[in-house]
């Protein structure tokens, strides 16, 4: 009898050559979407403690990334004053993938094409861990936030839209 292999993304084994502890989770897409909130109800987690990752552009022409809780909504002028830019745009849709690596909905703060600076919502430091993309729709890894800020070498900051 063949044990089935468990599928590693790239997010995991960056995690696993970094020797930080995590745990996979996977949920099937098609059933429940995904959207930030879907994935954290498939999961069955606190939306909280979920976080999706966002790519923006600054004035500047610099890259950032900002991770947040999969339910609440990024602020433009917190996320700008957070990385000294003017302002900053969300990246469109159709360049994430050249730039990142990612597809909308599998995007990861670990294991880009080019690392960018990179900024949590300081709500991350409320749990002991927390969720993010493991670079895959589908796939989710659960690791302490205080792994994932070193790894990324992020700043933690308010984010969200009050």
């Amino acid at each position: 009898m063949s044990k089935q292999k468990e599928e590693k993304t790239n997010v995991m084994r960056v995690l696993e050559q970094k020797k930080l502890s995590y745990t996979p989770h996977s949920y099937d897409p098609d059933v429940s979407g995904i959207d930030g909130v879907s994935v954290a109800k498939a999961l069955g987690q606190d939306p909280a403690a979920v976080f999706k990752t966002l790519v923006a552009k600054g004035a500047s022409g610099g890259y950032y990334v900002f991770d947040i809780p999969v339910a609440e909504t990024l602020d433009l002028k917190k996320a700008a004053k957070a990385v000294g830019e003017k302002s900053i745009a969300m990246l469109p849709q159709k360049e994430l993938l050249p730039l990142t690596g990612y597809v909308h909905g599998g995007c990861s703060p670990v294991g880009m094409k080019k690392r960018f600076p990179t900024v949590f919502d300081e709500s991350c430091l409320a749990f002991e861990t927390i969720f993010v993309s493991a670079g895959k729709v589908g796939f989710q890894v659960e690791l302490a936030p205080r792994d994932l800020l070193a790894l990324t070498a992020a700043a933690t900051a308010g984010l969200c839209c009050e």
